[in-house]
């Protein structure tokens, strides 16, 4: 069965997060997500305040754009939120936007060796592994987290294109694949995703983003949900098309309208 989600997107301004995670909540939608722009919220701050203004809804961060953290870093924050709130975080890693990674200084000449390197690590290292490597990009000498979280947040990997996405099922957790996406290609997505999962590592997630307009039709989000669970989403997030959206009132309409006809 497919998860439907609500996206609180970067654009809105942070004094709102808290009374939209507690509308979510309230409403019974089981999970939020966001993720981290260029330059507006932080990933982890917004992570952090929907989650301790709740009690029971799950928060995925999809995605933090990995030239522009630290990895040790990245790590520390997301062990900090999986023990303050464990079971309720999701983590997701990226290229992030290279034209912002440029703006910033961060843009990395090879962008699919900083996420190889960059996921394996941070993977390493919330599973509780005293990580050394020296790679072109992550270079860590003996580093382990003094407090790892007991139940490591899943991680999964942002991208559609074939080798990110097969980077995702060797090394993630899952795969989240952004919004403008058809059913079509996200099927295409999820085969190279499960044929380079490894042994062992359990089916993959695969959330996926869309837009649909904040006031519905209820039945035409459902069928589009249920088209993308078809191809093999295992959540889907929606994000209101309209900027000035109602979040509150938006995430309200998905859990008690359109989550029922989902299932």
């Amino acid at each position: 069965m497919v998860t439907l989600a609500a996206i609180f997107p970067p654009t809105q301004p942070p004094e709102q997060i808290g009374a939209v995670a507690a509308a979510a909540e309230s409403a019974g939608l089981e999970q939020l997500w966001i993720w981290e722009d260029c330059f507006k919220e932080s990933g982890i701050a917004t992570a952090t305040a929907m989650l301790a203004t709740t009690s029971r809804i799950t928060v995925g961060i999809g995605l933090l754009p990995a030239p522009l953290r630290n990895v040790a870093l990245t790590a520390m924050e997301l062990a900090t939120l999986g023990r303050l709130f464990p079971g309720r975080l999701i983590a997701g890693v990226g290229h992030g936007v290279l034209d912002w990674m440029g703006q910033a200084g961060a843009l990395a000449e090879s962008p699919m060796t900083l996420l190889r390197e960059y996921t394996a690590t941070l993977y390493a290292l919330l599973h509780g592994e005293t990580v050394t490597t020296r790679g072109r990009y992550v270079n860590l000498d003996a580093v382990a987290l003094d407090w790892p979280p007991a139940v490591p947040p899943p991680l999964l990997v942002g991208g559609i294109r074939p080798r990110t996405v097969s980077l995702a099922g060797e090394l993630a957790d899952g795969v989240i694949i952004p919004g403008g996406v058809s059913p079509e290609e996200v099927r295409a997505s999820v085969g190279h995703l499960h044929g380079r999962r490894g042994a062992g590592r359990g089916r993959a997630d695969v959330v996926v983003f869309i837009s649909a307009p904040a006031a519905g039709p209820a039945e035409a989000i459902a069928a589009t949900v249920r088209e993308y669970a078809a191809a093999g989403a295992t959540r889907v997030a929606v994000n209101a098309d309209e900027e000035d959206a109602d979040l509150e009132r938006f995430t309200e309409f998905l859990a008690r309208e359109v989550s029922p006809l989902v299932r």
